[in-house]
């Protein structure tokens, strides 16, 4: 979601994620916190146009919109919430739903925040998590059908992940239910850039026919980084179609070595 900002939205962002920092510096317990209230106002924002038109008016001074916030949000939210927010609506946005959103990538930050040092397990997990929506089509469509409440939803991801997945990782794959990306798996995916970003990483997805031992685990993400110049968080996927070889995917780069994509070259070659 944050490459979606531009302009003063996106510096007004840059901005905030660092305010934000200070806000939770506190305890994982109060990230967390401040992770579900940004979450609950973006939420609300979205759904109250009058108000979220007021709080992005150009016109109106920052005294005002701080104002009206403490009044609508004071002892609804946490004391660090509150400063984060007020920040948010004095900052300039380009378009008035670029303060929900942000706010929203904002409570994502601070999740991953609330994971502490545990932000490679947070990622494994939402990468986990996402394969499983994908491969069952029964779980997917129960998470994509409009006639369940979003609190149904949520607690058949708790029935999934409580006592099995870090606080965090269930968060935000409640979060992801939001509809406010594409699908879940785009705002799963979302989400695992935001927790390798954390760490100054980027993320690749990795194909091969066969697991990799931790050796060649070491090795390939070794080798990422010298050419990416930052570590590179891996998400393994053992797929029997590959044949051989290996696959990485890292931002818009492919790099294809599977048997599969030499013998689709060889049958184009003949073809051709």
């Amino acid at each position: 979601m944050s490459a979606s900002f531009r302009g003063a939205s996106a510096e007004s962002l840059a901005a905030l994620v660092d305010e934000l920092g200070g806000a939770v510096s506190g305890s994982s317990e109060s990230a967390a916190v401040v992770a579900g209230d940004l979450f609950s106002v973006s939420q609300t924002l979205r759904s109250e146009g009058a108000l979220r038109r007021f709080l992005t008016d150009v016109s109106l001074p920052a005294e005002a919109k701080t104002g009206l916030v403490g009044q609508v949000l004071g002892g609804k939210v946490s004391d660090a919430t509150l400063v984060v927010v007020r920040a948010a609506v004095s900052r300039r946005w380009i378009s008035t739903g670029d303060l929900p959103n942000a706010l929203e990538h904002l409570g994502v930050v601070a999740a991953v925040r609330s994971a502490g040092d545990q932000a490679g397990r947070l990622s494994d997990e939402l990468f986990s998590f996402a394969q499983t929506v994908k491969d069952n089509p029964a779980l997917r469509d129960a998470l994509s059908d409009p006639a369940r409440t979003l609190e149904a939803k949520a607690g058949l991801v708790r029935s999934l992940l409580e006592g099995k997945a870090l606080p965090a990782t269930v968060a935000l794959a409640i979060q992801s239910l939001a509809g406010t990306h594409r699908t879940v798996g785009a705002a799963l995916a979302e989400y695992q850039k935001v927790a390798a970003e954390a760490h100054g990483q980027r993320v690749a997805t990795v194909r091969v026919a066969r697991d990799l031992t931790d050796g060649e685990r070491d090795r390939l993400a070794a080798a990422l980084h010298q050419q990416y110049g930052r570590p590179v968080h891996l998400n393994l996927l053992v797929d029997p179609a590959v044949l051989g070889g290996i696959r990485v995917e890292i931002g818009d780069d492919v790099i294809d070595g599977t048997v599969s994509s030499r013998l689709d070259d060889a049958r184009r070659r003949l073809a051709g």
